[in-house]
This record gives C-alpha cells, structure tokens and sequence, in this order.
C-alpha cells in the first residue's frame, strides 16, 4: 500500500491573528482603542479569509466578538455615568476625592 501525502493545513489569515490579539489587548491593556482595531481587522480578515481561502476564520470571529463586546461595555458604562448625573443620582464612590461622596461617608459612618 501506499502512503497518501500529507496534508498541508491552509495557513491562519494574519489579520484573523491581529484581530485576535487585538481583542484580548482591548480587555486588558488598551480597552477601547484595541478592540476597535480588533474589529476592523476582524472584518478585513473575514473578507480576505473569503476571497483566499486562507484558515482562521474563527481566529477572526473570536477577535470580533471580544472587540464588540468591550465596545458595547464601554457603551454602556459611559450612558450609565450619564444617567446617573443627567438624573441626579450620585456616584459616591467614584466621586470621594473630588468631595462629592461626602454625605455619603457621613451617612454611612454616622459623621
């Protein structure tokens, strides 16, 4: 019998890689900036993944979704900051050095 050639797996889309990356680096490092750079090459990598036929298109996909989510979280932090002082509901917490959380140290330590 003979043996068959092996196959050569298609290489991974560097782009679908640098989505990817981008991704996990916009949870972490650079949130913002990272995944909108992780979404737009997501985008590129699946357009070129298509047209070649180059592997990683869930390589893409993953980078994508990481990318969108932490946009869409970021989203939502910045319209819950706005509501919150657009409705006049303070951010105790986040303004204590800036003496806005004081009524409510004093409240909660009984000062």
């Amino acid at each position: 019998m003979e043996n068959p050639a092996p196959q050569i797996p298609a290489a991974n889309s560097t782009l679908a890689i640098v989505s990817l990356i981008a991704g996990i680096v916009g949870w972490s490092l650079v949130p913002f900036f990272g995944s909108l750079v992780a979404v737009v090459t997501g985008h590129m990598a699946k357009k070129e993944i298509r047209e070649t036929g180059l592997a990683g298109d869930g390589l893409a996909t993953i980078g994508l979704v990481l990318g969108y989510t932490s946009i869409a979280m970021t989203l939502l932090g910045i319209c819950m900051v706005v509501m919150a002082v657009a409705f006049g509901v303070g951010l105790p917490l986040c303004l204590i050095p800036f003496g806005g959380g004081s009524q409510f140290i004093s409240l909660l330590f009984g000062l």
